[in-house]
């Protein structure tokens, strides 16, 4: 089948370039890999954008929802902002979260499941002149047997150099929704409470409490969390100070998380309590809060000043009684007996 050819079209001007540029940063749509979205010698000499047609104009990013089986046709736009040709390879990629809590998409190399393997560029490369932008249409084609929820990922550009490695990129996310039941769903995982202790025999010490959030639904989710601890009887309450808001998860995600608690009474066995609020953020940005999620986790906690302070007033009550049992002992026999004069 012959490969269409990309459309070509002459810029409006450099007030055009800048202000698109501008957007585009803004709104996150610069997506890097292992590292940044331009190189060290200098900014990326092109821009993405969504093409205009039946999904509007100036979106931020995609956002389709559409049933098993479905198909639904867009565009990438690609603008060359250099003095000489471009030519980009196109690809579609899976998202995932890195360890530093950002959504980003997975490299050329790596085998796609979701978005990746159901978005298909028309073609796999596009060389686009200097001051000219070109359209790469793509298509969404859905398995009859896509399972409902929620799926990130993207089409990325990426320059091609002859016998050089690139890790330049730009793309624009992609947010699916399959449709059928939506159940999202976060849970707590490992959670662990370790006391560091005080050498204050009657103070307070401190605590660590970790543990792992993972996103067991099929939607994508943030979790709102709060930490406390208390002893026997939720007696000595202490709180943790504010904890932020994990990163966006993905289905199958998890973020691991360690939270510091001060003022923490030694009270012999603690309770750590996790308390999430999962929050499920649709297409057009609306936040909704969903039922609260709340893990819990058991600790000794013995208060070794205190039971040494103990030790050594026992000890020094125990001395101070042998002597004194000693010395009445010693007055009780008295002086010896005079020797009788014959």
């Amino acid at each position: 089948m012959r490969q269409p050819r990309p459309r070509t079209t002459r810029p409006a001007g450099s007030l055009v370039r800048a202000v698109v540029v501008a957007l585009l940063a803004a709104s996150g749509l610069l997506v890097a890999g292992t590292g940044p979205a331009a190189a060290a010698d200098g900014e990326a000499s092109w821009t993405v954008a969504t093409a205009s047609g039946d999904f509007g104009s100036d979106r931020r990013n995609y956002s389709y929802t559409l049933d098993p089986g479905g198909r639904i046709e867009d565009g990438l736009v690609v603008a060359n902002h250099g003095t000489a040709p471009l030519h980009l390879s196109v690809y579609a990629a899976d998202a995932f979260t890195t360890r530093q809590g950002r959504l980003d998409l997975r490299g050329e190399d790596a085998t796609p499941t979701g978005v990746g393997a159901w978005v298909h560029p028309d073609r796999r490369d596009v060389t686009v002149r200097p001051g000219e932008t070109a359209e790469v249409p793509f298509t969404v084609t859905l398995p009859d047997d896509a399972a409902p929820g929620e799926y990130m990922g993207g089409i990325v550009t990426s320059p091609i150099k002859l016998g050089t490695a690139d890790a330049r990129r730009l793309g624009i996310r992609i947010r699916l929704r399959v449709g059928g039941e939506l159940t999202p769903s976060l849970s707590v995982e490992d959670l662990r409470v370790r006391y560091s202790g005080t050498p204050n025999p009657l103070g307070t010490g401190d605590a660590t409490v970790t543990y792992t959030i993972r996103n067991d639904g099929n939607s994508v989710l943030t979790a709102r969390q709060a930490v406390s601890l208390s002893g026997p009887f939720g007696r000595w309450d202490a709180r943790a100070g504010h904890v932020d808001d994990s990163p966006q998860l993905l289905p199958g995600d998890t973020w691991k998380v360690s939270v510091p608690v001060h003022g923490v009474t030694p009270a012999l066995r603690l309770t750590g309590t996790v308390t999430l609020v999962p929050l499920l953020t649709d297409a057009a940005g609306s936040v909704a809060p969903l039922s609260v999620v709340e893990s819990t986790a058991h600790a000794w906690t013995l208060p070794w000043a205190l039971l040494l302070l103990l030790v050594v007033l026992c000890g020094l009550a125990v001395a101070a009684l042998v002597f004194r049992r000693r010395r009445k002992t010693t007055l009780h026999e008295g002086p010896g007996t005079p020797l009788t004069q014959g």
